[in-house]
């Protein structure tokens, strides 16, 4: 049967039942994937026209939900419709592996969160902005976000401590330097996307500053001249961390603005009152032809989404992934 591919505009053949990502594959349409089991987000297409599969559930019209989102390795095709992939340039393919890991430092970075050091046994790929699985013990594991680069030694990252969270309390009072945990992946969509030329919006809640970091690294390590706004949103003076790191950023990055919102006790000196999506809006009155990276709590990840869509960013160029507590 037929499927037309947008933005390619090319029409593949396509068998009855199959599944969706492997035909893309081998009619060498670029698209990106990594866990080929539905749980890195890799990749999401859009069906804009006609009834797919969705992961062995009943026959749905995606169009009928949020977006027509699925993931292609979950999909299968069950008669002529239109898929749309993402642009070629966002395409990257990482496979998806498990690989024990060394604890190097497990240091202070803010009240209530932790900066955790793990030396892989072997090299991990990933895009600036992705995540990994770690597993500290059997049952107990968590999704956390890179702060660093592939090409550095150590994997990164930034951790908030909550007092009643099994992972988190782990961390910080039993685990030890020198001891050993798994990390698989890498997971997640919101990865940089190095061949657009035009301006970046970052916005990080508290820890999600993590995998923005890594958007920025990875930015100047390409060599992009993109103008960065950042937007670090925290809920008190407290949380805050990591500015001498920014500081360095900017320096390499003369194009990069910070701005950092504190919900409350904002020290008026060198911060601003607020919340994130309201200090966007705010400074820029449209932006159209910007693309947008955003971690942090679902309220502000959700908020600044809607926020942004109405500043003419489209829903594609916007790339976020939300920190769901998953700590009980």
């Amino acid at each position: 049967m037929d499927v037309l591919v947008q933005p390619f505009n090319r029409v593949i053949q396509v068998a009855p039942g199959a599944n969706l990502l492997e035909s893309l594959r081998e009619a060498q349409v670029p698209m990106s994937y990594s866990c080929l089991s539905g749980r890195c987000g890799i990749c999401r297409c859009r069906i804009l026209d006609g009834e797919v599969l969705d992961s062995g559930r009943e026959q749905q019209r995606p169009l009928d939900g949020m977006d027509g989102s699925v993931l292609a390795c979950q999909t299968y095709i069950t008669e002529p419709c239109t898929i749309e992939v993402p642009e070629p340039d966002e395409a990257v393919v990482h496979q998806a592996r498990i690989v024990k890991a060394r604890v190097v430092a497990i240091e202070p970075l803010a009240q209530d969160s932790r900066r955790l050091l793990l030396e892989p046994a072997k090299p991990v790929a990933f895009s600036p902005g992705q995540y990994m699985q770690v597993e500290f013990a059997p049952g107990l594991s968590r999704p956390y976000s890179m702060a660093g680069l592939a090409s550095d030694p150590m994997l990164e990252f930034h951790i908030r401590i909550l007092n009643a969270g099994r992972a988190s309390s782990y961390i910080d009072k039993q685990l030890r330097i020198g001891d050993m945990v798994k990390v698989s992946g890498p997971l997640g969509a919101a990865y940089l996307r190095q061949l657009h030329v035009g301006p970046m919006l970052c916005a990080a809640g508290g820890t999600g500053l993590a995998p923005i970091l890594s958007v920025l690294r990875g930015a100047i390590a390409a060599g992009m001249h993109n103008p960065i706004h950042l937007y670090l949103g925290l809920r008190s003076p407290r949380e805050l961390y990591g500015m001498e790191w920014l500081e360095q950023l900017r320096r390499e990055h003369p194009a990069l603005q910070i701005h950092v919102i504190v919900a409350s006790g904002a020290d008026l000196a060198t911060q601003r009152p607020g919340l994130v999506p309201q200090a966007i809006m705010q400074d820029h009155a449209s932006l159209s032809g910007w693309r947008a990276y955003l971690c942090g709590s679902p309220p502000m990840v959700e908020a600044t989404m809607v926020m942004l869509r109405s500043k003419g960013i489209g829903a594609v160029h916007i790339h976020a992934d939300a920190f769901y507590t998953q700590e009980r």
